[in-house]
């Protein structure tokens, strides 16, 4: 049973959702990266959203885009990604880590040297963006075949007759995208959202996380009460930005002001049912 199942199972048992934070890999550099990631999931975290920088991020608010482009001013690379997640795996075999990024740098690595490389290193799932279920040759079948969950994204324009080949392949769970847009945008309506959920857990026999424009706890646990896991990437990544920025060199003062709002965020999701 891959990591990602197994955590859903658990959470299932305990009646809860998942809270998974999103981190940008090498943002503002990979040791400081590392230190925070090794960090989550004694702030609550689940499964950690570990982000792979990319030159051109279409679907990433300036959030995340301005932490791509600090990972990669810093030197970050899909190696190094990886290197991180075998860090990490060092002291913690147990929480899931999914890589989520864009397909160019997987290409660029090979996608048969990638697969494998990513579940020696402990990788436990993908999650690409801009390709779609027409490209499943491409990383997807070579990833299943390997171990690796590939997570979907589904949206608020993915009508009954897409749904199916989104789904399709996908496994490990379904990240449904509450907002046509981008990143940090905000989040969908409530009931909206419920009933997309719904559709979704139908059609893919999988968990359904909700994403996109989550920024405080109180929202996260109003998802939480019906959702299967709450993903929560812009307020992190800002709050990690702000806090370096307004205290220079003192990296603890970062890394703690993230952890406290993940331990908020965490914290209302627990509470949620």
């Amino acid at each position: 049973m891959s990591r990602i199942k197994a955590r859903f199972e658990k959470l299932k048992a305990e009646n809860r959702a998942a809270f998974i934070p999103f981190i940008m890999a090498g943002d503002p550099d990979g040791p400081l990266s590392l230190e925070l990631m090794k960090k989550l999931p004694g702030a609550g975290a689940d499964l950690i959203e570990l982000g792979v920088a990319f030159t051109d991020p279409m679907a990433d608010g300036p959030a995340i885009a301005a932490a791509g482009l600090r990972a990669l001013k810093s030197g970050q690379t899909l190696l190094k990604t990886l290197e991180m997640v075998r860090s990490f795996r060092a002291g913690d075999d147990e929480t899931p880590i999914i890589l989520m990024g864009y397909y160019n740098p997987f290409y660029a690595y090979g996608p048969e040297k990638f697969v494998a490389d990513a579940h020696e290193a402990g990788v436990d799932g993908l999650i690409i963006v801009d390709l779609p279920p027409e490209e499943d040759a491409e990383l997807c079948l070579p990833a299943r075949a390997a171990g690796l969950d590939f997570i979907r994204l589904a949206t608020p324009t993915t009508d009954d007759e897409r749904l199916p080949m989104v789904v399709r392949n996908t496994s490990g769970f379904v990240y449904y995208v509450s907002v046509a847009g981008i990143t940090g945008k905000g989040a969908g309506e409530t009931e909206t959202v419920k009933t997309a959920l719904d559709r979704i857990r139908t059609a893919s026999g999988l968990p359904a996380a909700i994403g996109f424009g989550i920024k405080t706890g109180e929202k996260a646990g109003e998802f939480a009460a019906f959702a299967d896991a709450v993903v929560v990437g812009s307020a992190l990544v800002d709050e990690f930005a702000k806090t370096l920025e307004a205290s220079p060199g003192e990296d603890d003062n970062a890394i703690n002001a993230v952890l406290r709002l993940a331990q908020d965020i965490s914290g209302a999701i627990r509470a949620a049912r």
